[in-house]
Formats: C-alpha cells, structure tokens, sequence
C-alpha cells in the first residue's frame, strides 16, 4: 500500500493517504453510531444478522470526504466524485440481503465507486471482483480499501460486458440503474442457482430486479420495488 499516493476529495483537492487515514480512525464515538445506524435498520424491516454484522464492522465514515464525516452514519447517500454517490445504508442493505450470500461465494460487483458496499460484501465472506468505469474513482478506491483491511479483484472497465475470463459467478450485484439487464451478465451467472440483483429503469428511479439462473437458456426475474441510482452507463471506458 502507497501511503503516499495522493487522493483527490469531490472539490479536486488532493491530500496523502496517510494524512487521510490519520483523520479516518475507527474510534469509540464512531462504533457508537454505527449501532444506533444498525438499529435504524432493524427499525425499517432489515433483520438478516449476517448483513447488519458486517455493516456494522465497516468504517462508512472512511469512504466519505472529510465535510460529510459528521454525517456518515445517517441513512443519506453522499456524492463521491465523478457524478457518483455512496448509497443511502439501507439501499445496501437491501441489496446486500437480496444475495442471499453464503460465505465464500465469488461475486462480481457492478460499479465499485468509493468501495463501501465492497467492504460490506467482503465482510460476509464473499470473494469479489469489482468493476469500475470512473478511473479516479478506481485508482482511489484499490488504495483505499486495502489500506482498511479489505482485499477484492479491481478492474478499471465496462461493466456492461462483466467479466467473462472470471465467469461463472454465484452472484452478481449491479450498483447503478440499468435501462435494460445485460445479456453478458445473464450469461456469466452459474447455472443452477446464479442470482443477480440488479435495479432496471431509465429514468430518475428505478424497479430492483432479483433474477436466479435455472439452467443455460431459463431465468427467473422477481421485481421487488423502487429505488434511486445512478446511471450504468455503457461504452463509456
């Protein structure tokens, strides 16, 4: 890990990782929040153990530049960079519990960001790859969650095309809106049970879609309510 690598913040300020980590310590006060953030949770429905555990071990305050820090364990979404946000916690616990994950399943995340939601899946177990289209975001985010703890795959790419020379995938979560599902994502989920969840929807809100591969040609898609990403934008590398 390059301690000395320079992170840019959303103004385009650049500041070293280690001076950024200095100000990122998981102290008492934080762990405090997070518990009250995972009572919030449980509050709105959510009672996978497995996903409000992890939850509550990963550092959200590390992820987010420093004006939002005092704000980090409120339910909001926050912009990152590059026209990206790190999503409200219950949006990721939604989608988290939507996986269904078993510990050591090799899932591929759509749409690294700021890594939070890959802290969390990598929390549980999972074996990630993670795919990126923003450069600054990814060169930030591969620095920044080893420096945590948190080793995954990170690919600079269009997750669009997925990452067929590591199909087959138990799992695979898209973390932006979609027009349409992906034929190339359908086709990298392992067949007898592969599931992708995945919210699907042109415009400014979109419908969650959980879809389980039955076998080479069958699929199973299940809608499962609204919500608001940013878009996955194709051909964009």
């Amino acid at each position: 890990m390059n301690k000395g690598m320079l992170i840019e913040d959303i103004f385009g300020n650049k500041y070293r990782l280690s001076i950024i980590m200095k100000d990122r310590v998981d102290t008492y006060l934080h762990q405090g929040k997070r518990k009250q953030l995972i009572e919030l949770l449980k509050s709105k429905g959510f009672k996978d153990k497995a996903v409000l555990n992890a939850m509550e071990r990963v550092p959200r305050h590390s992820f987010l530049d420093s004006i939002f820090l005092s704000s980090a364990y409120d339910d909001i979404a926050f912009p990152i960079g590059e026209g990206q946000t790190i999503s409200h916690p219950a949006t990721v616990a939604c989608q988290t519990e939507l996986l269904n994950l078993k510990k050591g399943e090799k899932v591929l995340e759509i749409g690294t960001g700021c890594g939070y939601q890959t802290a969390v899946l990598l929390e549980m177990g999972a074996k990630v790859f993670t795919i990126e289209r923003q450069f600054k975001l990814f060169e930030k985010t591969r620095v920044l969650l080893p420096s945590l703890g948190y080793n995954a795959r990170f690919l600079y790419g269009d997750g669009y095309k997925g990452l067929p020379a590591h199909a087959p995938f138990d799992k695979i979560i898209v973390t932006a809106g979609a027009p349409s599902i992906p034929e190339a994502l359908l086709l990298q989920l392992r067949e007898n049970g592969g599931l992708l969840i995945i919210p699907v929807g042109e415009n400014n809100e979109q419908v969650m879609n959980r879809v389980i591969r039955k076998n080479g040609t069958e699929f199973e898609k299940t809608e499962l309510g609204k919500f608001k990403f940013v878009p996955l934008l194709k051909n964009k590398v």
